[in-house]
C-alpha cells in the first residue's frame, strides 16, 4: 500500500503542476520553473507522507473501517505530511522556489487520490474475505438482545471477514439470530471453547455482566492469542462524559451535560439552514411530483400528514410528512408503533416509506427551526412518556434538536428495532456531537436509504 501512496503523491504533484502552468485556470506568472525542478520536492514529500502514514497506523488492516472516517484521516494526515515537507524545504533552502498554488493543489489532489486508493484496498480485502481469505474466528459471549444484535451486524457484513463459531452462555437461547448459532459451552468453559475452536476474537455482548464476571472472562483468556471486545453497559454509556465541578467547595459530578450551547448551536443552525434550503430548492420538482401522485391516487385525502412530536427540551412541534397511510389509520387503535409492511399504509405509501421519501417535507421543519438535519428522531408524546418511564435517562436525548436522520438510523436502527439500543446510540450522539460527525451521518444516510427495508 505504501507503494501506491508514493505513486499517488507523485501523480498529485504532476497533476497540480499541469493545472497551474499548463491550463488557464490561474493567471500564468512571467517566469516559472519546469517540472524537473519539482522532482526533488516530490520525492521528499512522498517519503514524508509514507513516514507520517506509517506513524499514524494507516497501513494496519482494519476490518470495519468507515469510508467517510478514512477521508477525514487521510485529509488530516496528508495535511501534516504537506506541512512537514514544506517546513523541511524552507529550513534547508534559502529560497523556497516552488509555486504555492502547486503545493496547495497537490495537497487536494493527494487527499482524493490516496483516499481512492485506500477505498480500492478496502474493496479488494472485502472481496478476498468473502472468499475465505484472512478471516477471523469469532465467539460471542452472551445470548440476549445485544448478542443477537451483534450477530445480526456481523452476518450482514461478510466483507469484515468474521466467521461466527458460536456463542457461550449459561443457558440455551432461542432468539431469531442466536437460535441459528450453535451454543459451544457455558461461561466457565470459555477458555476451553476458544482453544478448541481456534477463536481469534471474542465479543462480550452481555451488558448485564458484573465487572467481576468480565474480569473472570478476561483472566481466563490469553490476550496475546485472542482479541477481546466488550459491549458497554448502561452506566458506561451514561458516565462516558462525567464532569467534576464544585458548589462553593462541595464536589459535584455532572452526568451528560451535553446540550449544544453558544457557538456550537449557532454553527449547527447555520448548517441546517443552508442544507435544508438547498435541498428544498433542488428537490422542489420531485416533491411536487410526489404530491401530485398522492393526490391522484387518493383524491379525497390530504397530501400531507401533520403529527405532534416532541423536540428540543421536550417542546412539542408539528412534523410534516407526505401522507403514507389511510386517513383513518388510528381511529380504532389509537397511537400505535408503525410496523414493517404496515397494513394501514397505502400502496404508494409503502413505496414512500421504504425509501423514506415520506420524510422529505421535514426539511421544512428544519428550515423553520423545529428540527435539525441530524439528531435523534422525534417521537410522539404518547411514546415519549412510555419510554421515559422504562429506559434510564431517555429524556437526555431531548437535549438536542430532533433530526431527519441520526446516528441510530445510519447504523440500521430503524422501524421495529430495540428502542433501548436506539436510545443508547442517540445518547452517544448527543454527548459526542461535532460538525464532522453531522456531515458523516448525512453522507451515510444516502446509501442507507437504498438498503432500508422498512415499509
Amino acid at each position: 500500500m505504501a507503494v501506491v501512496d508514493l505513486a499517488a503523491v507523485v501523480l498529485s504533484v504532476a497533476f497540480a503542476y499541469y493545472l497551474r502552468f499548463e491550463t488557464e485556470l490561474l493567471p500564468l506568472p512571467e517566469e516559472y520553473h519546469p517540472f524537473s525542478n519539482y522532482i526533488q520536492f516530490t520525492l521528499l514529500e512522498a517519503v514524508v507522507f509514507v513516514a507520517v502514514f506509517t506513524a499514524q497506523g494507516m497501513y494496519v488492516i482494519r476490518r470495519n473501517a468507515s469510508r467517510i472516517d478514512e477521508l477525514q484521516t487521510v485529509a488530516a494526515t496528508v495535511a501534516v505530511g504537506a506541512l512537514l515537507s514544506v517546513g523541511i524545504v524552507a529550513f534547508t533552502q534559502r529560497d523556497f522556489g516552488y509555486s504555492r498554488a502547486v503545493v496547495a493543489l497537490s495537497w487536494g489532489c493527494a487527499v482524493f487520490l490516496i483516499w481512492g486508493a485506500h477505498l480500492t484496498q478496502f474493496w479488494l480485502h472485502g472481496r478476498l474475505r468473502r472468499l475465505g481469505w484472512g478471516t477471523q474466528r469469532l465467539l460471542v459471549v452472551g445470548a440476549g438482545e445485544i448478542a443477537q444484535a451483534v450477530l445480526d451486524k456481523i452476518r450482514n457484513a461478510p466483507d469484515w471477514g468474521y466467521q461466527v463459531a458460536g456463542y457461550v452462555a449459561d443457558e440455551e437461547a432461542h432468539g431469531p439470530i442466536v437460535g441459528e448459532t450453535p451454543r459451544l459451552g457455558r461461561l466457565s468453559e470459555v477458555a476451553e471453547v476458544v482453544h478448541r475452536h481456534q477463536i481469534t476474537e471474542v465479543i462480550l455482548a452481555e451488558p448485564e455482566f458484573t465487572r467481576a464476571q468480565i474480569l473472570d472472562v478476561v483472566q481466563m483468556l490469553d490476550t496475546r492469542q485472542v482479541s477481546i471486545k466488550v459491549f458497554p453497559d448502561v452506566f458506561q454509556l451514561i458516565s462516558s462524559q462525567v464532569i467534576i465541578s464544585d458548589l462553593n467547595g462541595l464536589p459535584l459530578v455532572s452526568v451528560r451535560d451535553a446540550a449544544l450551547r453558544g457557538w456550537r448551536f449557532t454553527v449547527k443552525r447555520m448548517v441546517d439552514v443552508v442544507v435544508s434550503a438547498v435541498v428544498l430548492v433542488l428537490l422542489s420538482p420531485f416533491l411536487l411530483f410526489i404530491a401530485l401522485i398522492i393526490k391522484l391516487t387518493s383524491p379525497k385525502s390530504p397530501v400531507f400528514y401533520v403529527q405532534e412530536r416532541v423536540g428540543l427540551n421536550g417542546r412539542p412541534f408539528w412534523v410534516i410528512k407526505f401522507r403514507s397511510m389511510r386517513p383513518d389509520a388510528e381511529e380504532v387503535t389509537g397511537p400505535i408503533w408503525a410496523a414493517r409492511r404496515d397494513p394501514r399504509a397505502t400502496l404508494l405509501g409503502r413505496f414512500l416509506r421504504r425509501y423514506s421519501l415520506d420524510e422529505l417535507p421535514q426539511f421544512i421543519n428544519v428550515l423553520l427551526g423545529d428540527m435539525s438535519v441530524v439528531g435523534p428522531r422525534p417521537e410522539r408524546p404518547h411514546f415519549v412518556e412510555q419510554f421515559s418511564q422504562r429506559i434510564p435517562n431517555y429524556w437526555a436525548r431531548h437535549r438536542e434538536k430532533a433530526g431527519l436522520t441520526g446516528w441510530a438510523q445510519v447504523n440500521g436502527l430503524r422501524g421495529e428495532t430495540s428502542i433501548e439500543e436506539r436510545t443508547a446510540y442517540d445518547l452517544w450522539y448527543v454527548e459526542n456531537w461535532n460538525l464532522w460527525l453531522d456531515f458523516k451521518i448525512m453522507l451515510r444516510t444516502i446509501p442507507a436509504l437504498f438498503r432500508d427495508t422498512n415499509g
